[in-house]
């Protein structure tokens, strides 16, 4: 049966981050994951989730300098020291909230510069796999659409693979949006199949709208059907961007219960 995460990044994001954990409560999720929350004590959201009984997944690391376009910075050359020092600093917060994933942005990356940057990438996990793996933690990668977000350093599952394949560490896992899937290059329940050995998370919402997963190209039932007889333990989230109100668009999971 599908468990579904609450994406506080997306789900009520004009709340503070701790309202935001009450809301997901009250609207009967189990589990939450978070983007950026570094504004929000860790303890106070360890607090927030151990109240209502939730669990906390994934975080994202820092983006850079957005104000130039930056969407990550591990695959920058030249930026490794100021990788480590951000992903230490997001370790940490992962370790006092209670978080079990952390999403490494590689960033967006000039075809010039992908040779190098696939090496600092590599180089970066490499890292960060390390530092997690004695706490049980895992590193996600997660393929972005260039459409949403041109010059990404990976588009498709085959790419993100790879640079897993590449870090030679077992707490290494791709994160399956099956929306940047839909956008990206389609055939999802292949893609599922094809790379379910390696999926450490999963992440839904409409294709093309990226809104409630109950419109659009996909059929929600066919991908939730195919999650389960895959033997998929772990949680969905629910990585969407309400059309309304977010508990009026929630009548889509009563499907799925």
């Amino acid at each position: 049966m599908a468990r579904f995460s609450a994406n506080l990044g997306f789900l009520w994001g004009d709340l503070p981050l701790l309202e935001r954990i009450d809301r997901a409560a009250a609207a009967g999720f189990a589990a939450v994951e978070l983007h950026w929350p570094y504004d929000t004590p860790a303890h106070a959201v360890k607090d927030g989730c151990a109240r209502h009984g939730l669990t906390l997944l994934g975080i994202n690391t820092p983006l850079g300098n957005t104000s130039i376009g930056e969407s990550g910075l591990a695959a920058l050359p030249g930026r490794e020291a100021e990788f480590r020092s951000t992903f230490n600093s997001t370790l940490q917060w992962c370790l006092q909230s209670g978080a079990s994933a952390i999403h490494v942005m590689p960033g967006v990356i000039h075809a010039s510069e992908r040779d190098a940057a696939r090496d600092t990438l590599v180089r970066n996990l490499q890292y960060a796999a390390d530092q997690m793996a004695p706490h049980g933690l895992t590193v996600l990668l997660e393929a972005i659409n260039h459409r949403d977000k041109p010059g990404y350093f990976y588009a498709r599952q085959s790419e993100s693979n790879a640079i897993r394949e590449a870090t030679g560490r077992d707490n290494v896992k791709l994160m399956f949006d099956v929306y940047h899937v839909g956008v990206a290059e389609g055939d999802i329940l292949t893609k599922l199949a094809e790379y379910f050995p390696h999926i450490g998370h999963i992440q839904i919402a409409a294709v093309p709208s990226r809104a409630e997963p109950d419109e659009g190209e996909v059929r929600y039932e066919a991908v939730i059907r195919e999650i389960d007889r895959l033997g998929y333990a772990g949680w969905i989230g629910c990585e969407y961007k309400p059309r309304a109100a977010v508990e009026a668009g929630l009548k889509w999971m009563q499907a799925y219960r």
